[in-house]
């Protein structure tokens, strides 16, 4: 066809994944936690902290596990040659120990024989994948936590500054940004926390073929033998507590290649903290509009800049984290899904998996990456603010007219008296105290000054400066 240009006929692996399509991860810390080279890195550590844990428990020569650490590094490996080579065998963990074997035997040919002893290819996958996600989310609650503070400092400096509540889109009420911020801090605090509880619990894999440990054991049995042949559950035991330390990952009460609760719990975190970013940056963008202009993203040359449009600013960092909040909240659906895995191991459910994760921590990585430049530089426009509550001359506060009126005239006659009045100031201009102050039926409840102070925006927040002060003083 004309005009067009032809597919790239072969792929890098410099290529395979620059983030294109992503700018919300593209260049944030957390890619390098979870690229193809950071996924190797874990899968190795976990065979390496494997042959640790035998040796712990003799069953393995310390002098082998000594020489399979040594050589756990992703940078003697082809990750694409891998990656290649697992379109044969559905998983790159095959060709992995195949390569891994090779190189440990270049440098000690009998520690070869003890790598991947009695393991599988799950046990090595889910255990790279749990350390994967340990990393990542140190990266993601580092971030987090550094959002908090930028809110919670932005919410104590507007702890009385009164802008428009909105609800479905129109003013609604008076309340105050420092509220506004103290919600935003809340939910970053919220996620912060349940991704602490998730990776606290993140655990080894450690089942071999079906989730029996059989491999381990018999292993175990040939090169030890066991400390007591008739209790396997013993050695069982201590293998995962081994296991477990040497990978700094939680201990887990049954082996999990198909009981996916690990996986499910990280996937809801992520999907929660995700959406409670999301929620920041669409407020962002609503209160950004041309029309509200009550705060501005930070700035610098070049960026929000428009193809078409000179005189444009666009609210990116917003808009990149609100990409990610659409995102992963889907993403940890596909997730979940995959809880339905049949027999001992799926064919699928475990595969759909990785390229998932993945991508779930590496947006929420991007999103809470890119709300700390958001949340650190955000520009506050209290004139603004005020100038958009003048904009109904006071109707903003019918709710409370309505209130102070309702012990006079009744409820259901203040209610119908407001409706009138409001009608009245958006037909004429005027202010809604002074139609008050001149409607005949309220004559003598209250003089023109009281009425102008009962309308007055900034006399009606509530507790919202009360809230600030409970939310920020919440441990």
């Amino acid at each position: 066809m004309s005009g067009t240009t032809a597919a790239p006929t072969g792929v890098t692996a410099a290529d395979a994944d620059t983030g294109l399509l992503s700018p919300v991860r593209a260049g944030t810390p957390v890619e390098a936690v979870v690229c193809d080279t950071a996924w190797l890195q874990a899968m190795l550590d976990a065979e390496a902290a494997l042959a640790r844990a035998q040796a712990r428990l003799g069953t393995l020569p310390a002098s082998a596990a000594d020489a399979i650490t040594r050589a756990a590094d992703a940078g003697l490996l082809d990750v694409r040659a891998l990656a290649v080579a697992s379109r044969e065998t559905a998983n790159p963990v095959v060709g992995l120990v195949q390569a891994f074997t090779r190189v440990v035997a270049e440098r000690d040919a009998a520690a070869a024989e003890y790598v991947h002893r009695g393991s599988t290819s799950q046990d090595v996958f889910d255990t790279g994948a749990m350390l994967v996600a340990a990393r990542a989310l140190e990266t993601v609650r580092a971030d987090l936590d550094r959002t908090a503070r930028a809110l919670g400092a932005l919410a104590a400096r507007h702890r009385d500054t009164v802008m428009a509540g909105r609800t479905l889109g129109l003013q609604a009420v008076p309340t105050t940004f420092g509220l506004k911020a103290a919600g935003w801090r809340q939910l970053v605090v919220d996620a912060d926390e349940r991704l602490g509880r998730v990776a606290e619990e993140l655990p080894v894999s450690l089942g071999g073929a079906a989730g029996t440990l059989a491999g381990y054991l018999e292993y175990a049995r040939l090169d030890g033998p066991l400390p007591d042949p008739d209790d396997p559950q013993d050695h069982a035991e201590r293998l995962v507590a081994a296991f477990a330390e040497e990978t700094g990952l939680a201990e887990p009460v049954l082996p999990w290649h198909t009981l996916r609760t690990p996986v499910a719990d990280l996937a809801a975190a992520l999907g929660f903290t995700a959406g409670a970013l999301g929620k920041i940056a669409v407020d962002v963008q609503s209160l950004s509009r041309t029309e509200v202009g009550e705060v501005t993203e930070p700035g610098r040359a070049g960026r929000g800049s428009s193809s078409a449009m000179p005189h444009k600013r666009n609210p990116v960092l917003a808009t990149l984290i609100r990409s990610a909040a659409l995102q992963v909240p889907v993403i940890a659906a596909g997730l979940t899904q995959c809880l339905t895995a049949e027999d001992e191991r799926p064919s699928g459910a475990w595969h759909a998996e990785w390229q998932l994760l993945r991508e779930a921590l590496r947006l929420t990585g991007g999103a809470a990456h890119t709300a700390v430049e958001l949340a650190e530089g955000l520009e506050v426009r209290t004139t603004r603010m005020r100038t958009n509550l003048d904009l109904t001359g006071g109707q903003i506060v019918s709710e409370r007219i309505v209130a102070v009126l309702a012990p006079r005239i009744g409820k259901a006659a203040a209610r119908e008296l407001l409706t009138a009045a409001t009608r009245e100031s958006d037909r004429t201009g005027r202010p809604l105290h002074a139609v008050l102050a001149g409607t005949p039926r309220l004559a003598g409840v209250a003089d023109p000054a009281e009425w102008e102070r009962w309308c007055d925006p900034a006399a009606y927040t509530g507790a919202a400066g009360a809230l600030v002060d409970r939310a920020l003083h919440t441990p």
